[in-house]
């Protein structure tokens, strides 16, 4: 007997809901992907700043402003960079106010987070950067997390493919190129940058264990969220350089967000360049007994302790 063969398509299927309706209420997956990954980046930032010396709690006292100025922040820069999709004749203007359609950009919200994590790590009186630094990973795992509600959505793919893991979308959704064959499966750039987002929380956690281990500021000196930033930025702008997108705005030229994400890798890059040359300058480690003694931000409780001027009691300092 010959024996049967069943072929399965190999693909991601695309979903069929986007929501729940609880009684009068739509409770979106979109919405459901932002707020796990605000809490899990409230978890991870915790967590390390406790680790430093700093109570836990004090990252609620920030997210409740980072939260709200980068939910306003990434609407605003949406909007502003599809201007075809909100502003033209007869358009209803309150569309621009229906954020549970989707539509918030990434670099919108670190922008306006960024405003929050000012002014709360300034109620809070703690540094900025520290708070930037011990946010790093977390913000990339809650990025990663976000992108399952554009999968809910079935937004941000890019062209076609035939590989296995080809994403299934919607004939009619409007990103797809007219005269697009039915039946045709996309990448899904959704999934490239959530393994990636992911693979970057781990190169930052490992990057400061390497640190750690010999002697090296861990948090507070700006690498982390260096690291964050060129690891961000360059994989975004691959993505978007290939994602279909045709409302976006273009500026010279380039899509909005590749320029934005061009620009975050190069800021990355200069903050890693200038944390290097701190170190190399102002940050002397010492060694006693074995124990790798670093900054008052992240040292072990065997040291000895920083003079007002910031210098060791003990005259045994290397560079």
């Amino acid at each position: 007997m010959d024996a049967l063969l069943i072929v399965a398509p190999a693909l991601i299927p695309s979903p069929g809901i986007s929501f729940v309706q609880v009684g009068p209420f739509q409770i979106r997956f979109y919405a459901l992907a932002i707020l796990a990954g605000i809490v899990l980046a409230v978890l991870i930032t915790g967590r390390r700043l406790r680790a430093v010396g700093h109570p836990a709690g004090v990252v609620v006292d920030v997210a409740m402003w980072a939260v709200p100025f980068g939910i306003l922040g990434a609407r605003i820069y949406h909007v502003l960079t599809h201007p075809g999709d909100y502003f033209f004749p007869g358009a209803d203007l309150w569309r621009v106010l229906y954020i549970w359609e989707g539509g918030i950009a990434i670099f919108g919200a670190i922008l306006g987070g960024l405003v929050g994590i000012v002014i709360g790590t300034r109620r809070a009186g703690i540094p900025v950067l520290l708070f930037l630094d011990a946010l790093a990973p977390g913000m990339l795992v809650a990025q990663a997390v976000g992108r399952l509600g554009n999968y809910f959505n079935q937004e941000l793919f890019g062209p076609p493919t035939t590989l296995p893991w080809g994403l299934q979308i919607d004939p009619s959704a409007p990103a797809i190129p007219p005269g697009t064959p039915a039946g045709t499966l996309f990448h899904p750039l959704f999934l490239y940058e959530l393994l990636w987002n992911l693979a970057g929380a781990a190169v930052i956690v490992l990057l400061e264990h390497h640190r750690r281990r010999h002697g090296r500021i861990t948090l507070g000196a700006g690498l982390s969220l260096g690291v964050y930033l060129l690891w961000y930025g360059a994989g975004r702008a691959v993505l978007e350089s290939i994602r279909l997108d045709p409302t976006e705005l273009l500026v010279g030229g380039l899509k909005a967000n590749v320029l934005t994400a061009l620009v975050a890798a190069v800021l990355g890059v200069g903050l890693l360049a200038h944390a290097s040359w701190r170190a190399r300058r102002r940050a002397p480690v010492l060694e006693r007994g074995g124990c790798a003694c670093r900054s008052a931000v992240s040292r072990p409780r065997s040291c000895p302790p920083i003079t007002s001027t910031g210098r060791w009691t003990s005259p045994r300092i290397r560079a």
